[in-house]
């Protein structure tokens, strides 16, 4: 592990847990806020990361994509329960490029990209049939492989300023790591656990 680089943490830790989670170590939990203030999470998965941030994939008109438009910081939890460990990521959340979007969109199995056309994600949904009726019509629009991307449909970047590795401990003397943003580098100190 290098010291006073967050990413490189981050490539050991998540190695490890794809080694040892038993299901989708790439889950995380996505913290947004309303305009009210109100704040709002839910699990989602990341689909990449390198030293400009951390992507995710969703419909933009969503809750989430609602509150990212309104209020763009966002923080971000993974919790691997078999390693003992969490890493906090706070920051801002920027759109992927179109390029991106395109480039991941596309590697979805079929029946997921008919979804994102067929689903208008967080709306009330008055009966499960209607969904099932709005697939069924996508199979026959686009009865191949040739799926294009719905424009509201797209990923977002989280650019962190904060990181916070926290290593579970005997008698709840946690080890936590931070890293701030400092400049073009990191500063970093411990927290009492």
């Amino acid at each position: 592990m290098t010291e006073h680089n967050p990413f490189q943490h981050f490539a050991d830790w998540f190695a490890a847990a794809e080694r040892s989670e038993p299901r989708d170590a790439n889950a995380m939990t996505l913290a947004t806020v309303a305009a009210d203030g109100t704040p709002s999470a839910r699990i989602v998965l990341l689909k990449g990361y390198d030293p400009q941030g951390f992507v995710f994939y969703t419909n933009t008109q969503s809750r989430k994509g609602g509150e990212l438009a309104a209020n763009p910081r966002a923080a971000l939890l993974f919790y691997w329960k078999s390693l003992g460990r969490q890493i906090r990521i706070e920051g801002i959340a920027e759109p992927v490029t179109t390029a991106e979007a395109d480039a991941y969109f596309a590697t979805r199995p079929r029946l997921a990209r008919l979804g994102a056309w067929a689903s208008d994600q967080s709306r009330v949904l008055p009966a499960r049939g209607e969904l099932e009726s709005r697939l069924a019509a996508l199979e026959q629009r686009y009865p191949g492989e040739d799926i294009p991307r719905p424009p509201h449909w797209s990923g977002y970047r989280v650019v962190p300023a904060r990181f916070e590795f926290w290593q579970e401990a005997p008698f709840r003397l946690h080890d936590r790591t931070i890293y701030e943003r400092a400049g073009a580098g990191w500063a970093t100190c411990k927290l009492y656990p």
